[in-house]
C-alpha cells in the first residue's frame, strides 16, 4: 500500500496488498450489504464480526437501552436455533462468540478456526437477520441487564467514567450510559425494541469483516447463502447506509463537577476536556499527546503521580473519538485526603505540556511505544477484524501498518504543543466517586491555560 485506502460506498470491489503481505479485499453487494476481508499468511483461524452502525447514542428516549438490550437477545435464539443451539455450535469447535455495543456501533463476533469459519458465518447470520425476541426470554433477559447494571454501578471506576461523560457531553446522546439505567431498562416493552430491530437490522446497514485464514470468494458466496437461507431477498437493489456526518459538533459542557460520594477506601477521579473527532486529521497528534502525558510506565502522569509521590496505584490518560468529537481524560485512584492533589497534579503536568511542549526524546519513545504496540496487536486477528470494522463504518478509509507508522513518524513537538494549547483551553469538567466534598476542587482550573 502507499496511503490510506479509501473506501467509497459506490465502490464494488476492492483489491490492496497490505503490510506483511496480507491481503485486504471488499465487496458491496447490490443489496448494500458489504463484506470485508483481510487474508493474513500463516494464519489457522478467524475473527469475523457482522457489525452495524447503530449505538446508543441513536436511541429515542423512550428506548434508552435497547441497542444493547437487543445485543443481549440475539443469542437466545431464532426459528432454527435455540439459545443453547447457538452456544453449542461455537463450544463444540473450541471457538469463541460474544458481542460488543458502543456508542456508535454494534458488532457481533466470533474466533474459530479455519476450517470452522463457514459454521461460524451462517450461525452470526442466522442469529443477525432471524431472531424471534420472545417474550419469556425478553423478560429472563431484562433481568440479567439489570444485574450487570447492578454490577457497574458497583464499580467506582464505571461510575466515575459515566458521569466524566455526562460532566463533558451534556445534553449531547454521547454521555448516555450505553447501556440505559435501571428505569429506562425496566420499562422498555419488547415492541420498542423489536421496531428498533427491524429499523437498523437491514442490508443495508450490514457490515461483515473476517481477517485471518479467510478466502474471500468463499466468504462472499457463505454469506450470501445465508442471508438467502435467511429469507433476505439480495436481489433488491439498495445503497449502503451513508456514514454519520463527520462535521465537529457543538456541544455545551454537562457540568464542571460531578462528584458521587460513596464510603469507598479509595477516590477515583477523572479530568476530561472535549478531544478530537474520530475523523480528524490530527489524530495520530493526540495519540502522541496521550502517550507521552499518561499512556505508559515512563509517561509523565506515571512518574510524577506514581513513582515520584507514590500518591496513586493506578494513573493514566485516555483519548477517545467519536464521528463528530471526542474526549480526553486524565485518571487516577488515590487516598481521598490526596484527591485534590492529584487532581491538581494531573492538570499540572497537562498544562506544562501545553505551555512546555514535549522533548524530542519523548516524540521518538511515544513512536516507539505505539509502532510497537499497534504490531503486536494485529499479531491477533481479533484486532484485525476490528480495525475493518472500523475502517468501513467509522473512517471511511482502511490504514495499514506501514501508513500507521509514516503518519506518526510526521508528527513533530510542535504539533503536540499546539493540540495539548488547544485542549487545556477547553472547558474542564472533574468527575470523582469517593468519600469526597466538592469544595476540595476548588480553584482548580483557576490558573489561565496556556496560550
Amino acid at each position: 500500500m502507499n496511503g490510506a485506502v479509501n473506501l467509497p460506498l459506490d465502490l464494488g470491489e476492492l483489491r490492496v496488498t497490505a503490510s506483511g503481505g496480507s491481503l485486504l479485499r471488499r465487496s458491496v453487494l447490490p443489496s448494500g450489504v458489504r463484506i470485508l476481508s483481510e487474508q493474513v499468511p500463516g494464519s489457522q483461524s478467524a475473527t469475523v464480526g457482522f457489525w452495524v452502525a447503530v449505538g446508543s447514542r441513536d436511541e429515542q428516549p423512550e428506548t434508552y437501552g435497547s441497542t444493547h438490550f437487543l445485543e443481549h437477545l440475539l443469542f437466545k435464539g431464532t426459528p432454527e436455533r435455540t439459545a443453547l443451539d447457538i452456544a453449542v455450535s461455537f463450544d463444540a469447535v473450541g471457538g469463541e462468540h460474544n458481542a460488543m455495543t458502543a456508542k456508535e456501533y454494534t458488532c457481533y463476533y466470533a474466533k474459530v478456526r479455519d476450517i470452522d469459519l463457514p459454521m461460524a458465518v451462517a450461525v452470526l447470520a442466522d442469529m443477525f437477520t432471524s431472531s424471534v425476541l420472545e417474550s419469556t426470554e425478553f423478560e429472563s433477559e431484562r433481568g440479567v441487564i439489570l444485574e450487570e447494571l447492578a454490577m457497574a454501578d458497583d464499580d467506582p471506576s464505571d461510575v466515575v467514567s459515566e458521569r466524566l461523560f455526562e460532566a463533558v457531553f451534556g445534553a449531547h446522546p454521547l454521555a448516555r450510559p450505553i447501556g440505559g439505567s435501571p428505569a429506562s431498562i425496566g420499562a422498555v416493552g419488547r415492541d420498542a425494541v423489536w421496531e428498533h430491530y427491524r429499523a437498523n437490522y437491514r442490508p443495508q446497514d450490514l457490515v461483515v469483516t473476517v481477517a485471518g485464514a479467510v478466502d474471500h470468494d468463499e466468504l462472499v458466496a457463505g454469506i450470501t447463502a445465508a442471508l438467502g437461507t435467511a429469507g433476505w431477498d439480495l436481489s433488491i437493489a439498495g445503497a449502503p447506509v451513508e456514514r454519520r456526518h463527520a462535521a465537529s459538533a457543538l456541544i455545551e459542557r454537562g457540568s464542571a463537577r460531578t462528584i458521587v460520594d460513596r464510603p469507598t477506601e479509595q477516590a477515583n477521579l477523572l479530568l476530561g476536556v472535549q478531544g478530537l473527532a474520530a475523523s480528524d486529521e490530527r489524530r495520530p497528534v493526540i495519540t502522541i499527546l496521550n502517550s507521552v502525558l499518561g499512556g505508559g510506565m515512563s509517561s509523565r502522569l506515571f512518574q510524577e503521580v506514581r513513582e515520584k509521590r507514590g500518591l496513586a496505584y493506578s494513573v493514566y490518560s485516555f483519548a477517545a473519538g467519536y464521528s463528530d468529537t471526542g474526549i480526553m481524560g486524565l485518571y487516577a485512584g488515590c487516598s481521598p485526603k490526596r484527591a485534590a492533589d492529584v487532581a491538581e497534579l494531573m492538570l499540572g503536568e497537562f498544562r506544562r505540556l501545553a505551555a512546555d511542549g514535549i522533548t524530542d526524546e519523548e516524540l521518538d519513545r511515544a513512536r516507539g511505544q505505539l509502532g510497537g504496540s499497534s504490531a503486536l496487536a494485529l499479531e491477533d486477528s481479533d484486532a484485525r477484524m476490528t480495525r475493518l470494522g472500523r475502517s468501513e463504518l467509522t473512517f471511511g478509509e482502511f490504514s495499514d501498518l506501514d501508513e500507521t507508522l509514516r503518519r506518526l513518524a510526521a508528527v513533530t513537538t510542535t504539533q503536540v504543543q499546539e493540540l495539548a494549547a488547544e485542549l487545556v483551553a477547553r472547558p474542564l469538567s472533574v468527575a470523582a466517586v469517593g468519600s469526597l466534598d466538592e469544595s476540595i476542587f476548588d480553584g482548580l482550573d483557576d490558573e489561565p491555560a496556556a496560550a
